[in-house]
């Protein structure tokens, strides 16, 4: 029986998640997810996919991010109209960010395409649109975790809490009959043991091979107690020293609620009463209301909170939601005693932007940097140092005080991936995507150090690579 898998997104880079399963002549997308990253780098979406559309069975969409989501109604809009299987909540959640990112794909197209005629070029149309949104929508099947669900013949899913925001799975393919079944663990993105909100990643036992990701293979985030004393230090600074306006920018799903949840939290030890808080994202707080709907999914922790605090939801208590782009402006007004979440998390769009050339060049404020920043985006270059950014064309001075957080990701770290891997039994191969090569390599290193849990086999997946699933536990490429 055929078996055969190729990486065709997120391979020696973070973002375009996309693997083709093929069995017995039927094919399976693990995730269909946009690539992000500088304008050069995002122009990469409208070349064609790597497959026939017509050919696809089904997808298994691991979690909710854009860079794992964002091209399904590409697909859709390309004929694709199989099911598209996922955990309720993940469904529940990409009616939302999708929805947000046709209109970011309209409003980007034409300021492109005003460049492009400016240049005498021929205009290129938009990735898809909202029809193309709600067809996609319309194919989803909400899946529970751990419930075992057959998808096309000889292929069986089953899902579990990966802990990185609400409703990610680390995805369980069962693959052939008999002695030729095969159990293929990809992981999606792996959360962090002891963060607040979601319930920790599962731990799986068996797999004959073992797809990771390896966003931070080479790093240690800090400790959550050192974040969070490091988050206290900086708003009592900016209380008896800057005096100025705190802007997050922060991912919309995931990073925003986590923020809040904080914020409720440490109110008091943090001493936010002298300041207004402000969830500046339309679509974050759309999210948080998923959050609120879905609250068997939330961990023990968050739900002994809620039951000794009846009435006060924690991520309800303590922020104002600025829905308008009239309020969001008017924030603008206020020059200090200002706590700002805004999207987008990579400071690449929405309304961070707008603050950002309000504060930006203020030494009295503040930046916290608070997620993975990707090559090429703007907050990418503000970690690196840039000193200037330029903002609907104008060039903004960088004097902020800049605060990069790593304690907060979502991700895990290098520890934490290298003990999520061990707990396999017998040390399946592995193969690392979703990672830049330093980090990746980073990971290789760290993993060969200890020759008693290696893996059996052990690869970096390249774009375009396409394994023979039949050769395993060797890695047998095609």
């Amino acid at each position: 029986m055929e078996m055969t898998l190729r990486f065709l997104g997120a391979t020696q880079e973070v973002t375009g998640s996309c693997h083709l399963l093929t069995i017995d002549g039927k094919q399976v997308l693990l995730d269909c997810g946009l690539i992000q990253g500088g304008r050069a780098v995002e122009l990469r979406n409208h070349e064609p996919f790597a497959f026939q559309v017509s050919t696809i069975d089904a997808v298994v969409l691991s979690h909710a991010h854009i860079d794992h989501s964002g091209r399904l109604p590409l697909l859709a809009k390309l004929g694709f109209d199989g099911p598209i299987y996922t955990n309720k909540a993940t469904a529940e959640l990409c009616t939302v960010m999708l929805k947000d990112a046709a209109m970011l794909q309209q409003r980007d197209n034409e300021r492109l395409n005003k460049k492009r005629k400016k240049q005498q070029l021929e205009p290129i149309s938009a990735l898809f649109d909202q029809q193309d949104v709600d067809k996609a929508i319309s194919q989803f099947v909400p899946l529970d975790y751990q419930v075992e669900n057959p998808i096309v013949p000889h292929v069986s899913v089953r899902l579990f809490d990966a802990g990185h925001i609400l409703g990610s799975a680390i995805v369980s393919l069962q693959l052939g009959e008999g002695s030729q079944q095969k159990a293929i663990v990809f992981s999606g993105d792996l959360g962090r043991a002891g963060m607040p909100i979601l319930r920790d990643p599962t731990l799986i036992d068996n797999a004959d091979l073992v797809l990771m990701e390896s966003t931070y293979g080479n790093r240690l985030h800090r400790s959550w107690d050192e974040t969070i004393a490091e988050l206290k230090q900086i708003f009592a600074k900016a209380i008896t020293e800057s005096r100025g306006n705190i802007l997050l920018p922060a991912f919309s799903v995931g990073r925003a609620q986590e923020l809040l949840y904080l914020f409720h939290l440490y109110a008091k030890e943090w001493d936010l009463s002298r300041w207004k808080i402000c969830l500046d994202s339309p679509m974050a707080i759309e999210a948080t209301r998923v959050y609120i709907n879905n609250y068997p999914l939330m961990d023990e922790d968050f739900k002994r909170f809620t039951r000794m605090h009846p009435g006060e939801h924690p991520l309800l208590s303590n922020v104002e939601f600025t829905q308008s782009t009239d309020e969001s402006m008017l924030l603008n007004e206020v020059h200090q005693g200002l706590i700002i979440i805004a999207g987008s998390g990579m400071c690449n769009g929405g309304r961070i932007r707008c603050h950002f050339e309000h504060n930006l060049w203020r030494p009295e404020c503040d930046v916290i940097i608070c997620g993975y920043q990707a090559e090429g985006t703007p907050g990418r270059a503000l970690v690196d140092g840039q000193p200037e950014l330029t903002i609907r064309g104008k060039s903004v001075k960088v004097a902020a005080k800049l605060h990069t957080i790593g304690g907060l990701s979502a991700h895990a770290d290098q520890a934490e991936l290298l003990r999520w891997y061990r707990h396999f039994n017998h040390q399946p191969p592995l193969i690392l995507v979703h990672g830049e090569t330093t980090a990746q390599q980073g990971l290789v290193d760290a993993i060969q150090q200890d020759k008693s849990s290696a893996p059996q086999a052990l690869a970096i997946a390249a774009h375009g690579d396409k394994l023979d699933l039949n050769g395993l536990p060797q890695l047998v490429w095609c």
